[in-house]
């Protein structure tokens, strides 16, 4: 003889539930969440990058900009750079360029100097009409070491910016 298990609710009268759930929402839910956290700080860690990138090359333009107009000087180039890569907050209030061979170091970022193409140290040396080009370089292990939740974008990673115009006379 079949026994019929009668309804009240979700049990049936001899108190059993009508619905076998075993966990199966906790598990969804633990796979669902480290997929959506993996592509979250994928995404933080992405935007992070492109900022320090725009800022990079915000600050190469400030420093192009002040190097062509008529008396500019490698210093006014590198504070420009300092100011722009400061009010970022990418380097602390405070630092200044050290100089090496044609090189400039700002915090963690290499600032070169060029005039068609040929690095330079001094940027008055450059004649009227040349192109001076500015170029900021970085690696991303450096930069964004502080930053890299999802650690996605690799440590070697080398961010390359540079702004180019003419000099004016």
């Amino acid at each position: 003889m079949s026994r019929k298990n009668i309804r009240i609710g979700d049990r049936a009268v001899d108190g059993r539930s009508l619905f076998r759930r075993r966990g199966g929402a906790v598990l969804e839910l633990a796979l669902t969440l480290s997929i959506l956290f993996s592509i979250c700080y994928g995404l933080i860690e992405c935007g992070y990058y492109f900022y320090v990138k725009n800022t990079m090359e915000g600050a190469a333009r400030e420093g192009c900009r002040a190097g062509i107009v008529t008396g500019g000087t490698t210093a006014e180039c590198n504070s420009a750079i300092e100011n722009q890569l400061q009010a970022a907050g990418l380097v602390p209030n405070g630092t200044s360029a050290s100089a090496g061979s044609g090189v400039y170091t700002i915090g963690n970022y290499t600032v070169t100097y060029m005039d068609n193409g040929v690095t330079v140290t001094n940027v008055a040396s450059i004649t009227t009409g040349d192109t001076l080009t500015v170029q900021i370089t970085a690696t991303w292990g450096t930069v964004g070491a502080g930053f890299r939740p999802a650690a996605i974008i690799g440590a070697s990673k080398t961010i390359t910016t540079a702004s180019a115009m003419r000099v004016e006379g």
